[in-house]
């Protein structure tokens, strides 16, 4: 009877050794490097410094890379004005959102506003920076001039690069974490 017993514990112990030596040799793997940040609402808000409105532009996917289509606003300028702008991006497909935002600003040295506007009379210059004086991008003054020709439409693109091994101040270490085209008219 003690023969039986000692193969039947035997035999468990030989079973449940791969799964003893799978939980083991998890703990010594080496762990991946910090993935891009999940960004489903893009929200820029410019405030003219002559006072007046804000005007804010947004681009949201709630669902991340589900069905639902993404959504993108157009952003209207006024000519011959310069404004302040605030970026915030959240991940909305937590409950409640996440406010990445935030992680950007911790993580500032690892992070890259790159703005490109094409077709329309738009200059935006980065106004924040990381503890090594390199842009970031959250903050920003943008300046328009003259008015777009009638019926034309331009584009600010917007793109966040994550660089956290090698930021440099240019947009070409990292990975993008959003990119974004607004369409941009000043008028």
């Amino acid at each position: 009877m003690k023969d039986v017993l000692f193969k039947k514990s035997l035999l468990g112990l030989l079973v449940a050794a791969p799964f003893f030596v799978a939980s083991c040799s998890k703990d010594s793997d080496p762990e991946p490097g910090d993935d891009n940040e999940q960004i489903t609402t893009v929200r820029y808000v410019l405030t003219p410094t002559t006072g007046g409105n804000a005007v804010t532009v947004e681009y949201r996917d709630p669902d991340g890379d589900g069905a639902a289509a993404p959504t993108i606003g157009t952003l209207t300028l006024a000519p011959n004005t310069t404004y302040t702008g605030r970026l915030t991006l959240l991940d909305e497909t937590k409950t409640p959102p996440e406010n990445i935002t935030e992680e950007i600003e911790d993580e500032s040295d690892e992070h890259l506003f790159v703005f490109t506007p094409t077709g329309t009379n738009v200059t935006v210059t980065i106004t924040d920076r990381d503890e090594k004086n390199l842009p970031v991008g959250l903050q920003t003054r943008v300046v328009t001039g003259a008015a777009n020709a009638t019926g034309t439409t331009g584009s600010l693109r917007v793109v966040l690069r994550h660089q956290p091994e090698g930021k440099d101040g240019t947009p070409t270490p990292g990975d993008t974490d959003v990119d974004v085209n607004f369409p941009t008219v000043v008028r």
